[in-house]
């Protein structure tokens, strides 16, 4: 059985997938694919975008396939693009229509199916609660319209990717699970035992959520308990809705870059709501930059049974000032500037400066007696972890006043710094941890991408009471600590500004997504702390913005619906007034200001 080594850097075995020219998973390289959010019926239109999306380094298409003419429009697509010498696999897209699944996959390499509505509920009673005899009942009719899909992809030498989203879990799986991690994981093993019993191996999935916390934790779950069972499809890895520009790229390095540094992924697609082209660059430069961890030097710790994989709990560290303890995570910068978020602190030099100017002084490993000597509030000490021993744990065992800068140079940091945090719980020693870092980059997309794969996957496992990076190149300490920031509220660990959750866009959405996104932001990126999800459909939009404060979603060609959390309040207004209903919302709800 494959055990995910927290420290050293080994992808994860899986078995291998042919989709078309395309092999997923085994010792493949990580695949980076896109969506197209042309209309799937407008064949010339949608050709041209994927090979927009081909010529960016795409190696997989995905269109959106509503229903039966839609699944024989991807195979004119399909047909045209081998006509003009393009062999990139397509897949089709289905919810709601396994009658579609059948008829697409005929006509592409992959079909992908949801399993929480790819049969709708056929429950009959009054009540909402299942029986064990109904639980089963709706099992052996989604097994009976499923296996017959599986005979039809057998036929065809079509693969299938069986994708699990947090937004649309079916209701019995509700009913029985929750809206949790457990139920996802569920509703897939049900779909993977009907496949291997019907010896159907061409299969893929997915488990995906706007919630970077959970869909870390779900596909590790997902993961334990495939190995149990012997199971080892390759795995798509993807953030639904994680927005656009920094944000955007920043949730998605966060969440796919935890589970690709754990040696989890054989495949993965960057949501951002724009053009599907831009996806893939995003998508490239964070599988390169996780590559670079294979065969780095050894790291040798002892994993603590104090933290889990599969549920969040922030480690335990007494407050020293407002660092630590039950503290928000803070920023530090490097220099001051005309910050959009003021920092906590700023360092200089040798001394760390905080918001009101009262300075403290900086102390290595080499420099403990004269932090001993200092009688200051706050005191830092930097740290790597070749410097933890047993001397200097005791001592930081017997003091409140010290806080550490952990940093790294090993090529694979996340490791390196993983292992001093294990270190540090198995020896319940409490002190608070700055995790740090340094950065060469002129580009602030690779900053953004490696600086979030980096510290995101920390704060999911629980680590870190604060921030600090610097960056040796040609960008402004303002965008740095946007950036760090960013990573905080992706990793759901510190909020301080308005989150946007929004769709990437497909063939279902019938309003141009980006100009929305960009007029509702413009309206209340002030509102800090606020939750605004704006989903091009109904499919995954009430579900995945189920923890957003209001909605905006496409109800049909024209109109769009508002919700309040889960509730709707105004169905199918015009779009031309959807913005300032929303707004009006909001200030009737009392969440607005000026």
């Amino acid at each position: 059985m494959w055990n995910p080594n927290q420290f050293n850097y080994t992808r994860r075995p899986s078995s291998i997938v042919l989709v078309g020219n395309v092999e997923l998973g085994g010792e493949n390289p990580v695949r980076v694919q896109s969506m197209a959010n042309t209309d799937t019926n407008d064949v010339e239109n949608s050709v041209a975008q994927c090979i927009r999306i081909v010529n960016a380094g795409g190696e997989i298409v995905r269109f959106t396939t509503q229903g039966i003419r839609e699944a024989e429009s991807v195979g004119k697509i399909h047909a045209a693009l081998r006509f003009q010498g393009c062999n990139v696999p397509l897949v089709a897209d289905i919810h709601f229509n396994a009658n579609a699944a059948d008829v697409a996959a005929t006509q592409v390499e992959k079909v992908r199916i949801n399993p929480g509505n790819y049969v709708g509920s056929i429950k009959i009673g009054d009540s909402s609660d299942y029986t064990d005899a109904e639980f089963e009942t709706e099992y052996q009719k989604v097994r009976a319209r499923f296996i017959p899909f599986l005979n039809i992809c057998k036929e065809n030498n079509t693969a299938i990717r069986i994708g699990v989203n947090h937004g649309s879990l079916s209701e019995r799986m509700m009913n029985r699970y929750g809206d949790t991690s457990r139920g996802m994981v569920e509703s897939c093993m049900e779909f993977l035992n009907i496949c291997r019993e019907q010896n159907f191996d061409s299969v893929v999935i997915s488990m995906k959520t706007s919630n970077t916390v959970m869909m870390v934790q779900t596909v590790r779950l997902l993961v334990d308990e495939m190995e149990k069972a012997d199971l080892y499809f390759p795995l798509h890895l993807g953030v639904t809705e994680a927005g656009d520009g920094e944000d955007g790229r920043i949730k998605s390095a966060v969440g796919i870059g935890a589970l690709l540094a754990d040696g989890i992924g054989d495949t993965i697609r960057v949501s951002l709501s724009e053009e599907p082209e831009a996806e893939i660059p995003v998508g490239k430069l964070l599988v390169e930059y996780i590559a670079e961890k294979e065969n780095s030097t050894v790291i040798n710790a002892i994993e603590s049974d104090k933290v889990s994989r599969f549920e969040y709990s922030r480690r335990k560290s007494h407050a020293v000032g407002n660092i630590g303890g039950e503290n928000v995570p803070v920023v530090i910068a490097s220099a001051d500037g005309n910050h959009a978020v003021t920092p906590d602190y700023i360092l200089c030099v040798d001394n760390v400066f905080s918001a009101d100017g009262e300075m403290f002084s900086i102390y290595t490993a080499n420099e403990m007696e004269e932090l001993v000597r200092d009688d200051s509030e706050i005191k830092f000490l930097k740290l790597t972890y070749s410097d933890l021993n047993q001397h200097i744990i005791s001592e930081l065992n017997n003091r409140a006043d010290v806080v550490i800068l952990l940093q790294t140079s090993h090529k694979n940091g996340v490791g390196e710094q993983r292992a001093f945090f294990h270190t540090l719980l198995n020896a319940s020693c409490n002190v608070p941890v700055i995790i740090c870092r340094t950065y060469k980059e002129n580009d602030l997309q690779n900053l953004q991408i490696k600086a979030a794969a980096d510290y995101g996957v920390l704060f999911i496992d629980g680590f870190g009471d604060g921030i600090f990076f610097e960056n040796q190149g040609e960008i402004t300490v303002e965008e740095i600590n946007s950036v760090a920031f960013g990573i905080l509220q992706a990793a759901r660990v510190r909020v301080t500004k308005t989150e946007f959750i929004s769709c990437p866009g497909c063939g279902r959405t019938m309003f141009h997504l980006q100009t929305v996104i960009a007029s509702i932001k413009a309206r209340t990126s002030h509102l800090k702390g606020l939750k605004i999800g704006i989903m091009g459909c109904i499919v995954n939009g009430p579900g995945e913005m189920a923890d957003a404060d209001y909605g905006y979603v496409g109800a049909g060609r024209g109109k769009v619906s508002l919700y309040k959390k889960k509730e709707c309040l105004e169905r199918n207004i015009p779009e031309a007034e959807a913005v300032e209903k929303l707004i009006d919302i909001i200030k009737v709800n009392g969440d607005w200001h000026e």
